[in-house]
């Protein structure tokens, strides 16, 4: 079986603070990106103790380069570097038997959940589709669904590995820290969360045959709530996007790698009018 691995840097063990996920931060941010690196290879360990042959990983953290390459093993293939089309889902396609989605993190306005956001935390409020709010974890995974691919584990605290496992009740969940409000934790330490996400990752591929994609029913209809109103007059300038209050823009279309692609756009271009001034 081949697997797909998105990794983000949030939902490591530790983290519970912007300056350790920052790579401008030249003191903290070496250490927990090694911490990182370390955590996925120990989900690669754990999913090939139990048959798992090829592996492409996704690094799905900000400019997407934090992964240290020689704590991975020397066969993988690494998806770096921004931007991607695709974003956090880059190289997902249906040759991939499951998903795992590494050091994960709460969604935006979630109570307890360690660096909470949902893709873009400057210009993102809120995310839906078809009513449902979204964490990244959700909307990744109906980008797997997308090509028939299930997830089969999520790591990070455990307000996402909780939420995601409401949506999809097959996966393996790998809850690495507990969140006490936004910037604090109660953490396993960085070994204790290798060991725990190898049992887990054998387990979740010895399961896999219990998992599913998950996809939204269509018609489907994409709602982006901006943090500033002048984010939503950029994004509605983007064909096919229209204006359903002060701060919220919708796009519908029956194709869900095309909503993907419209919220990648639409994130990028409200990020943007932060900078305008």
């Amino acid at each position: 079986m081949n697997l797909y691995v998105s990794c983000d840097m949030e939902g490591t063990a530790a983290v519970c603070s912007w300056h350790q996920c920052d790579p401008s931060n030249t003191y903290e941010y070496p250490v927990y990106r090694r911490y990182m690196a370390r955590e996925v290879s120990a989900a690669i360990a754990g999913a090939r103790s139990a048959g798992v042959t090829g592996v492409l990983i996704n690094d799905s953290h900000w400019d997407a380069r934090n992964l240290v390459w020689d704590e991975l093993p020397d066969d993988v293939r690494v998806v770096s570097g921004v931007p991607k089309p695709l974003s956090m889902a880059q190289g997902l396609d249906g040759d991939f038997g499951g998903a795992f989605f590494t050091g994960y993190h709460a969604k935006i306005g979630d109570e307890n959940g360690v660096l909470a956001h949902t893709y873009s935390p400057g210009a993102l409020y809120n995310v839906r589709v078809n009513g449902v709010t979204c964490s990244e974890a959700l909307l990744n995974a109906a980008m797997a669904g997308y090509y028939g691919v299930p997830v089969l584990l999520v790591s990070g605290d455990r307000v996402i590995v909780e939420d995601v496992s409401r949506h999809l009740p097959w996966i393996t969940g790998a809850i690495v820290k507990e969140g006490i409000g936004h910037y604090a934790t109660e953490s396993l330490t960085p070994h204790a969360a290798r060991e725990l996400l190898y049992e887990r990752a054998a387990d979740a591929v010895r399961n896999a045959s219990r998992a599913k994609p998950f996809t939204f029913d269509g018609p489907l209809t994409l709602e982006i709530d901006t943090v500033a109103v002048e984010q939503a007059d950029f994004v509605e300038l983007i064909p096919g996007f229209r204006r359903t209050a002060g701060r919220t823009i919708a796009f519908s279309h029956d194709d869900y790698r095309m909503i993907f692609r419209a919220f990648v756009a639409a994130f990028r271009l409200a990020g943007a009018a932060s900078a305008v001034a």
